[in-house]
């Protein structure tokens, strides 16, 4: 590793943090790196200030100054680690305008979403503070007590995704260092800016070690979920990508939560407004340009209304203002990098070659960013890949359904498994329709609504292990039974 150079650190730190320059943080100081790399600004393809990579060296380095870190902060008591928690959330919402605008610069969202971002950053960080880690009495008898504690694991990898990387570096750090654990933040490098700075603040009000960061290319990720010294990954991506993670990290036994992709179904009911649920489900759909693993992808519409709820979606998605997210009054901004702007164009590369009828969109007109136009494709065959696949992207299927057995069974014939929503004037007709839903979140007449004090993860493909709420701090855990034998020994 490079030499550290100690952070010219203050209490106040929402005043003093430079946002301008990008550094990774181990032990506590700023670790300079021989190599750097950029991410790019995907509105126009500008290039970013320049971020360290990490080496292999620097792994080793952040992972010892973990293990030492984590024999005193797990014998914090939980209360004065809760404070130094809450301490920090205020500390990022006092700088909620610089984090907000660093975001649109990297990611791509437009001003609202990179501000809901933002403010959901703070909220899980004090919404998982607030949850309290109880102990377990299984038994308490004359002769014996029997209670289950959590025991925090040790020394965390944390592997952000490039689509909200400021919220769920947030809601991971929190609950991790809740709970005595230690952290080691690994930003996507697409989105490499908030993880860091993020990291950065943290030594404001944890010792070191507790929280660092790593900054790497695509080789990093890999070195964080082989190391012997790291007990638990905690990964958000791609599926594929999360069967890599889960395969490296069984060699070790780390313990692992995934939180992967999804093809949420939306079914729209024959009883609904029509305008206002077709609003409220095009918003769901498009929300930063169809990158969210819980956006709605595939919409299911009862066959008696589908030709008036096609018309509505049409109306909203054309109200739709494509462009710079820095720009006032813009709805959808880019997809955020190259990748995926080259996978989700596939997507309408089929359109031709597998006739798709078009009920609005279609095109993607040249531009300086990586913009594509929010799209409806009009009841394609439910064995077509924009039914089968997530493109992750501003690219829907429109589908009709006549029956509810055939609907819930077209809904749960995916390998997916994230979330789903159902939509109806009737909630106990929807809650009925809801409950045989194989997805891990269910919403009936609203979709992406969640809380850090509710457990959030998919089944099938879509996951393993829940994060958030009580069950998320528990992930973060190892269970430990005692006995208590009240007799007298001897």
């Amino acid at each position: 590793m490079a030499a550290a150079t100690p952070l010219n650190g203050t209490k106040d730190a929402a005043k003093t943090l430079d946002f301008d320059s990008f550094v990774q943080i181990i032990d506590g100081q700023v670790a300079t790196a021989s190599e750097t790399r950029h991410g790019i600004n995907p509105a126009n393809l500008k290039p970013l200030a320049e971020v360290p990579v990490a080496t292999q060296d620097d792994l080793d380095c952040a992972v010892a100054a973990a293990t030492e870190a984590f024999r005193k902060w797990s014998n914090v008591p939980y209360e004065d680690r809760r404070r130094a928690v809450l301490a920090y959330a205020d500390a990022v919402d006092q700088l909620q305008s610089k984090f907000r605008d660093l975001l649109i610069t990297e990611q791509g969202k437009p001003i609202p979403q990179a501000e809901a971002e933002t403010k959901a950053g703070i909220e899980w960080i004090r919404g998982m503070a607030n949850i309290p880690l109880p102990t377990d009495v299984i038994e308490d008898g004359q002769t014996r007590s029997v209670i289950t504690t959590y025991t925090p694991i040790g020394v965390v990898g944390a592997i952000i995704p490039w689509n909200f990387p400021l919220m769920l570096t947030t809601a991971k750090l929190a609950p991790a260092v809740l709970t005595g654990n230690v952290i080691i933040i690994k930003p996507s490098p697409f989105t490499p800016y908030c993880g860091l700075k993020l990291a950065e603040l943290a030594q404001q009000f944890f010792p070191p070690g507790v929280v660092q960061s790593l900054s790497g290319d695509d080789r990093l990720g890999p070195w964080l979920t082989s190391h012997p010294g790291i007990g638990k990954i905690s990964f958000t991506g791609s599926t594929a990508t999360g069967k890599l993670v889960l395969r490296s990290a069984s060699e070790t036994l780390k313990r692992v939560t995934l939180e992967l992709g999804g093809n949420d179904p939306a079914i729209i009911c024959p009883d609904v407004d029509i305008e206002k649920v077709a609003e409220k489900v095009a918003f769901f759909a498009f929300l930063n340009s169809g990158q969210i693993c819980l956006n709605i992808k595939r919409i299911y519409v009862h066959d008696s209304i589908f030709p008036q709820f096609q018309k509505a979606l049409i109306k909203q998605v054309k109200s739709y203002v494509l462009g710079d997210g820095s720009k006032d009054g813009v709805s959808h901004g880019p997809l955020q990098n190259e990748m995926q702007y080259n996978r989700v164009k596939s997507f309408f590369e089929d359109i031709k070659s597998q006739g798709w009828k078009v009920a609005v969109g279609g095109d993607i007109s040249p531009s300086e960013g990586y913009f594509i136009s929010p799209t409806i494709i009009d009841r394609p065959p439910d064995d077509s890949r924009i039914v089968i696949e997530e493109p992750f992207g501003p690219i829907v299927p429109l589908l009709s359904w006549k029956t509810e057995e055939e609907v819930v069974a077209r809904a749960n014939d995916t390998h997916m498994g994230l979330g789903a929503s159902v939509w109806s004037n009737s909630i106990e007709n929807a809650a009925r329709i809801g409950k045989r839903i194989q997805a891990g979140t269910v919403w009936i007449n609203t979709h992406f609504d969640l809380s850090p004090a509710a457990p959030f993860g998919g089944h099938k493909e879509s996951g393993i292990g829940t994060e958030w709420g009580l069950n998320g701090l528990k992930g973060f855990c190892n269970v430990q039974t005692l006995f208590l034998n009240k007799k007298v020994v001897g």
